[in-house]
């Protein structure tokens, strides 16, 4: 154990400079036991607070404090487990019931709690297009045009928001993040009455905003999961990005019959700030930083965290320009921009056009064309969580890390493109439904393929290589969004973009199994 992780723990279990009060005169002084080297003496004042030292190490000057134990969470069956493990340095893996029950999940579901409100905020405008482009006389075209003024300002700030997030870390610019696109949904009624202008600059501004929130999700994970952790934790996370599509393709007709076609705006709205309000009291940046965090989970991150800023006692990196060259200059950076393009491709466009497609191809109404748009997006939610399970698994019984990326990869590509071409096979709604909830569902193995693997070839820079990621996918986003319109229009069927799209998705996977690696890359060098 090293004096910086010592120094986090003394700051930790007291925040003040009280003397004892059974002694006021003399503080208490901490004395170094020739016992095991995790944890060689742990005493207890008369006052709640504790203090622990480590033989071999700096001794580091300990507060005595009278705070309550309910600051820290940190117990006396905490030090005492860890000093019964004697002179071992090795951690066991935890429990799923010490998993479930840890802080950096309570972190990593209110991550998802964030994602269901970036998707939902976003596919409102899915639903409400219909009586929007029939209220206004709007071509499909058009209504397409509308839909991708999102993307045009999500095409903005990822590299902006990844560069502030490597900066000032995931928790205060995912909070910013989260204020500003729930006013701008909050505001959409009113732009959409003002002015069409009005209205693109709203869902340009809830673009930017959302812009943030993928690379703060990596961020926060990549600072307090362990690699062997890690699949299952962005599993979490993005299950509650696809509930989100759910919630917001189900929701939204059912609130628009009972409260006008501008209700899933405002009620979504209104709920971002309050997830905000959680967020900032409940939440820290980085496992040290937590007042709430036990004693043996904070050791276990800390002994267990590949990033730098964790692991060791290190200056922050990125605080300049990030090195785009270099970046650039490496084949598994392309991987992962080609990778994200195809995957933003294929998201958009199914879940921008399809309550359209089951409108338009099977004659459903607009509640059944969600209902029917919405149960992919669930099963993609639960496959997620299970690919992220079924991916840790395959790392800590040996299979290398690579492998284990190629392989999600391969089944989050291979696997949709196969199911879109049955898709244009189906007759029925409910056949379609069906291919297209395989389709989404076997996407979801992709969150283990390229969405991870950011973290593993540059932590440092796992921000900044999200947002350039998500740049080159918000671009493949918006025109597969807007192309497929225009092609409706020029073709008068889906069928034919559903198969170029399954086209992309082969050669995707293809250029992604070649060149990408789960090794960390170094970018200090050129090529």
């Amino acid at each position: 154990m090293n004096s910086h992780y010592l120094t986090t723990l003394t700051q930790r279990f007291c925040s003040s400079s009280i003397p004892c009060q059974q002694n006021p005169q003399k503080p208490y002084k901490p004395q170094l036991v020739g016992l095991p080297p995790t944890i060689s003496s742990i005493r207890q004042c008369a006052d709640p607070c504790f203090s622990a030292a480590a033989s071999g190490a700096t001794l580091v000057p300990f507060k005595i404090c009278n705070s309550r134990l309910n600051r820290t969470r940190a117990s006396s069956n905490d030090a005492q487990s860890i000093a019964n493990r004697g002179g071992s340095n090795e951690l066991r893996e935890p429990s799923f019931a010490e998993f479930i029950t840890s802080e950096r999940v309570k972190v990593v579901a209110m991550l998802a709690l964030a994602l269901v409100l970036c998707n939902a905020d976003r596919v409102v405008m899915s639903v409400a297009i219909v009586p929007l482009s029939l209220s206004r006389g709007w071509r499909q075209a058009f209504g397409g045009v509308v839909q991708s003024s999102f993307l045009w300002g999500y095409l903005i700030s990822p590299i902006a928001g990844g560069t502030l997030v490597d900066r000032y870390g995931g928790k205060v610019v995912m909070a910013w993040g989260v204020a500003l696109w729930s006013l701008a949904t909050l505001l959409t009624p009113w732009a959409a009455e003002t002015s069409l202008l009005t209205l693109l600059a709203m869902r340009m501004l809830l673009g930017i905003a959302e812009g943030v929130a993928l690379p703060c999700m990596n961020n926060m994970i990549a600072r307090w999961f362990p690699q062997t952790e890690r699949s299952r934790a962005v599993g979490l996370a993005m299950a509650g990005f696809q509930l989100g599509s759910a919630i917001g393709l189900t929701l939204s007709p059912i609130i628009m019959s009972q409260g006008g076609m501008y209700g899933p705006f405002v009620i979504f709205g209104l709920s971002g700030f309050l997830w905000v309000l959680v967020w900032v009291s409940a939440t820290s940046s980085t496992p040290d930083r937590s007042p709430q965090i036990s004693m043996h989970e904070l050791r276990y991150i800390l002994n267990s965290s590949s990033v730098p800023s964790l692991s060791k006692n290190q200056p922050k990196t990125g605080q300049g320009i990030p090195p785009f060259r270099r970046l650039l200059s490496k084949l598994p950076t392309w991987s992962l921009i080609i990778a994200n393009a195809m995957h933003s491709w294929g998201f958009f466009v199914i879940l921008s056009w399809m309550p359209i497609y089951f409108k338009s191809l099977y004659h459903v109404d607009l509640r059944q064309a969600a209902w029917f748009s919405a149960v992919p997006w669930s099963m993609m939610a639960l496959t997620g969580y299970v690919a992220g399970v079924l991916s840790d698994m395959m790392i800590q019984s040996g299979i290398s890390v690579t492998l284990t990326r190629k392989i999600m990869q391969s089944i989050g590509f291979i696997g949709p493109g196969l199911a879109l071409i049955g898709l244009t096979k189906a007759r029925t709604p409910f056949t379609a439904s069906a291919w297209l909830t395989l389709a989404v569902g076997l996407k979801a193995f992709s969150h283990c393929g390229f969405l991870v693997n950011l973290q593993e070839i540059a932590p440092q820079y796992s921000g900044v290589l999200h947002g350039m990621s998500n740049t080159g996918g918000t671009l493949a986003a918006i025109v597969g969004t807007v192309g497929a319109g225009f092609f409706v229009e020029l073709v008068g069927s889906f069928k034919g973009f559903l198969l170029l799209t399954a086209f992309l998705y082969f050669s995707a996977a293809l250029f992604w199994n070649v060149f990408s690696t789960g090794e960390r890359v170094n970018f200090d060098e050129t090529a």
